[in-house]
């Protein structure tokens, strides 16, 4: 559908690309990776024709339609949500408004539009699909957590992020040939996050996309193109298989010019030696030619390297660090929480989930004591100090110093140095640190503050969408420093990997009401899907038994025989639960195993002399994520045999009450 074929671009002396093709096939799922400034926006507007390429040509196949989502909030106009979503074409637009101007003067007693005229429009607005398009417009809306309400409101009183969700959906209406998208996941919340990813893998085009979500690219793509060094680099299979691919290939590019250099090493020493000599001079220039025949291997380019460093750590806290008692919290006639109830721990890293609108980030603002609790108390325990991050702290940041100098305003004790290695993770590097803080961009300012914090944390973080703005190698920087963090954490993320890096417990809000899973994510959509089964099964047992029938009674017996049947039961009992039982016993000293071991690896890698040895790092973080696989799978079994031990002694409970 697309061919790009051996395309040139340079800006201001720099070559972006050089000589680099691509094609884009129907059904296609391609992810474009590179590091920010690579060239991944320009290639987009290559594509879609915003920027000519200085040689070669970009075609695309004749009535192949593509469709484009920018990464930053696109214009609006007077519309609606839903006439934004249903905008799939401008003459459908036209027909649509034609239409309901028609409806409007009939209704007034005006017929301004002839019979002929009208039932053009009408033919034409169903050539387009009719009402079908608007149905499946608010279908799409729905999925992108819209609210019904909201579908007649003015896009222009609603925020960037929801215009972009908007335009996402007219995207999606429209289903064009090849959908581009660039960082689409920016703007949505994890339960739309989900949704968009499961309606991405069913849908009947091509999808060419730019994101910083290893998760989501990991589900979606079936390709990877890397942008590097001017080339484009095809790789087979998710984000996952393409480090696997990219770091065979490196290793044997590595090993085969070390090799062509020892041979090269080894001919010039010969050479150095006897070309003076009459009798080996022949021999030596012989040598010298075969270096001259050789093809020679470029030099490997430097890879980007993982940084690693420390931050300060806060003073450790009591060890109950916040609680919220019989809470109520309302906007106007809306009703957010009544007796809501909320307490953590020293320790605890919490990610908070649920659909939009379902409260998360009013518990995060009350929390942090952005919005005072309306009724009920909030606790903070004893010296905790806390901290909350989000859009509006660019707002603390001063607009006239320097980048550095902001960073290294901070009461802790931190070198220029370190200061810049940090910043340079965050995508502050070379002369960017000597940018003043007013001429940032939103981007910018929103990571800065996230520098900050983390420079001076409190042992209370409270954190909104933290990795938004964030290329991978910053948020690979921002779990490395999180991981070392030894606070307590509370979160809001959408970003599936940075939840499964960091959370180790997940609080599920949903119309006021807070689930406490006591695990990571994993657990929690195991432990999720499984309640939600039983409490579906626990339904259609209710509705199968009403009305309820009372059961028949026991026959009376004896009490030496009822004592005697009673202890017969207690042994076939005993019997059936002394398997499970040992089973489970035999789980809990397998995860206590794995969990010091596990604990004594993320020691080791905290610990700067394991970086002093070569590989040691890379040793030890693979044996780190075997344990943490191999521990998620003893939870899981251990989790499933528990349920059962339970349900058998309820079951045994109701039989004989004991």
């Amino acid at each position: 559908m697309l061919t790009i074929s051996e395309i040139t671009k340079a800006f201001g002396g720099r070559t972006l690309f050089e000589n680099v093709s691509l094609q884009i096939n129907r059904e296609d799922r391609i992810g474009l990776v590179g590091p920010n400034g690579a060239g991944k926006t320009t290639l987009f507007s290559l594509i879609l024709g915003a920027e000519a390429p200085d040689k070669g040509t970009v075609a695309l196949q004749r009535n192949v339609v593509v469709g484009h989502l920018p990464q930053e909030s696109a214009p609006v106009g007077d519309e609606t949500v839903i006439e934004l979503a249903t905008a799939i074409h401008p003459d459908f637009t036209r027909i649509r408004s034609a239409l309901k101007e028609q409806a409007r003067l009939e209704a007034a007693g005006d017929h301004a539009v002839g019979g002929g005229a009208e039932d053009k429009l009408k033919a034409d607005f169903e050539a387009f699909g009719g009402f079908r398009v608007e149905a499946r417009a608010k279908q799409i809306l729905a999925g992108l957590s819209f609210r019904e309400r909201d579908f007649d409101r003015p896009l222009k009183e609603m925020s960037g992020g929801w215009v972009m969700r908007a335009h996402l959906a007219r995207l999606l209406v429209q289903e064009p040939d090849i959908l581009m998208l660039d960082e689409p996941t920016n703007h949505l919340d994890l339960e739309a996050l989900l949704w968009f990813q499961e309606y991405l893998k069913r849908y009947p085009g091509a999808v060419l996309m730019i994101s910083h979500d290893r998760s989501f690219l990991n589900q979606l793509v079936a390709t990877v193109v890397e942008i590097r060094h001017g080339s484009l680099i095809r790789y087979r299979g998710n984000y996952e298989d393409y480090l696997v691919q990219r770091k065979a290939k490196e290793e044997q590019h590595q090993a085969a010019y070390d090799n062509q250099q020892r041979e090269i090493a080894r001919l010039m020493a010969f050479v150095d030696r006897f070309r003076a000599k009459n009798t080996k001079a022949a021999q030596a220039q012989s040598k010298l030619k075969q270096i001259e025949r050789m093809e020679l291997i470029e030099a490997p380019l430097n890879a980007e390297q993982t940084i690693h460093f420390r931050f300060p750590q806060p003073a450790r806290s009591g060890r109950r660090v916040i609680r919220l008692t019989d809470v109520d919290h309302a906007y106007g006639q809306t009703v957010v929480y009544q007796g809501m109830e909320f307490e953590a721990e020293r320790g605890q890293r919490i990610v908070l989930v649920g659909p939009n609108g379902a409260g998360k980030s009013t518990l995060l603002k009350l929390l942090a004591g952005v919005i005072p609790v309306q009724s009920g108390t909030h606790e903070l325990g004893h010296e905790v100090r806390a901290g909350y991050y989000s859009q509006h702290r660019t707002e603390d940041l001063d607009p006239n110093a320097t980048v550095l100098e902001e960073a290294l305003d901070t009461p802790q004790r931190v070198t220029e140095q370190s200061v810049r290695t940090i910043l340079g993770s965050f995508l502050f590097r070379g002369d960017d640190v000597f940018k003043k803080v007013r001429v940032l961009s939103g981007g910018e300012k929103s990571r800065l503050a996230l520098v900050k914090i983390l420079l001076n944390p409190p042992n209370l973080l409270l954190m909104d969408e933290p990795t938004t703005h964030l290329d991978m190698p910053s948020i690979d920087a921002l779990v490395n420093a999180l991981s070392q963090y030894e606070g307590t954490l509370i979160f809001i993320s959408h970003d599936v990997y940075f939840i499964k890096a960091i959370g180790n417990h997940v609080v599920h809000v949903d119309t006021g009401k807070l689930t406490h899973y006591p695990g990571g994510y994993d657990y929690f959509l195991q432990k999720s899907a499984a309640d939600g089964a039983r409490a579906a099964v626990a339904e259609a047992e209710i509705a199968a038994r009403a009305p309820a029938k009372s059961e028949p009674e026991r026959p009376s017996i004896k009490l030496k025989d009822q004592k005697r049947f009673e202890a017969e039961q207690r042994q076939i009992r005993y019997k059936q639960r002394k398997g499970l039982q040992q089973s489970v016993d035999a789980l809990e000293a397998k995860i206590a195993q794995f969990e010091k071991r596990q604990a004594e690896l993320t020691a080791e890698l905290e610990d700067h002399g394991t970086y002093e040895k070569p590989g040691q790092a890379v040793k030890i973080n693979r044996e780190l994520m075997e344990v943490q696989d191999k521990l998620e799978e003893v939870s899981a079994q251990w989790e499933k045999l528990g349920t059962e031990l339970a349900e058998l002694d309820a079951r045994w409970s109701e039989k004989i009450g004991a």
